[in-house]
């Protein structure tokens, strides 16, 4: 507890010091890498700190960490908001301060819109940023195919970095539309972003409509039943492949379920597109340490060859 005091007190005094400070995982307990922390997650998006509870946390734990953070809470901290994931529908609780009408995530002069309070996931994974950093460093020039696009925090990225075009795909409409209004608040151009809300699984030719692509992004979630299994529904992206890219290009191939290494992702391609090769394991960002590293976030670059049919 008392080096997770140090880390705030350092935080605190960069928000003193800074205008603002991008968004990040000051804690990751879920990782077991901190003795006695394994229950909570904590991170900041200024001017919020949110804990995440996944688990019940010991007796007057929640307690001695306001009390240590309402006397810095007026002038660096607008509110402290609490998570229980570990009760049904992960109700949200704010402890200290007041939460401010908009809040977003930071990331240099790219903001995020954030529903901090409304559901389990706030819109925006700061586990990505490794994957982000991979896609702002390709993207320049290339036509993208942002598959399972969530809030399209992808997208943003990759236009602000110079892509032609990105297309981000979808079942959920709600999700694009704040992936559209991600692009409006960082005044990105219409016309290099476009939506559709699919099943991918049961749309390939929408999918491949706006194409051909130069880069491929699958960030699928591991289960969301009715939708997509990762165990069983990641080998038909990946035959998808070859027909969305005739003339070949990249592949950031994602997946976070810890009960699968990234050796699944490699059989995967091996089995269905044994042309790919694989060019790089990216690695996880550094604020998401794990005691064990096969159930971290897996992040596969791949090449694809061109004219694979012919």
């Amino acid at each position: 507890m008392n080096q997770l005091f140090l880390s705030i007190s350092n935080l605190l005094k960069n928000i003193q010091s800074k205008f603002t400070l991008d968004s990040y995982r000051l804690l990751h307990g879920r990782g077991r890498c901190f003795d006695g922390l394994e229950f909570v997650n904590i991170d900041f998006f200024q001017p919020v700190l949110v804990v995440v509870f996944y688990k019940e946390p010991p007796e007057n734990w929640l307690e001695d960490l306001t009390q240590f953070l309402n006397g810095s809470l007026c002038d660096r901290l607008s509110c402290v908001l609490v998570q229980r994931r570990y009760l049904a529908n992960s109700p949200s609780e704010i402890v200290l301060g007041e939460l401010p009408e908009k809040v977003f995530a930071r990331r240099g002069r790219l903001l995020f819109n954030l529903h901090l309070n409304a559901q389990q996931n706030s819109g925006y994974f700061l586990d990505m940023e490794s994957g982000r950093q991979w896609v702002e460093k390709h993207a320049a020039g290339k036509r993208v195919l942002n598959l399972f696009a969530y809030t399209c925090a992808f997208s943003v990225v990759a236009v602000a970095a110079g892509a032609e075009k990105v297309v981000n795909v979808d079942m959920s409409s709600p999700a694009l539309n704040l992936g559209r209004a991600n692009h409006q608040l960082n005044q990105l151009p219409k016309e290099k972003s476009e939506y559709v809300a699919e099943n991918i699984l049961k749309s390939w030719s929408r999918v491949k409509k706006p194409g051909p692509y130069d880069l491929v992004i699958i960030d699928p979630p591991s289960y969301q039943k009715g939708s997509f299994v990762a165990e069983k529904d990641y080998a038909k992206v990946i035959r998808r492949l070859p027909e969305l890219m005739p003339q070949g290009g990249l592949v950031l191939a994602c997946l976070n379920a810890p009960e699968l290494s990234d050796a699944f992702l490699v059989e995967q391609f091996s089995e269905h597109l044994p042309q790919a090769e694989l060019l790089e394991r990216v690695q996880p960002h550094k604020d998401f340490p794990d005691v064990n590293p096969a159930q971290q976030l897996k992040l596969l670059a791949y090449k694809i060859p061109a004219h694979i049919f012919d």
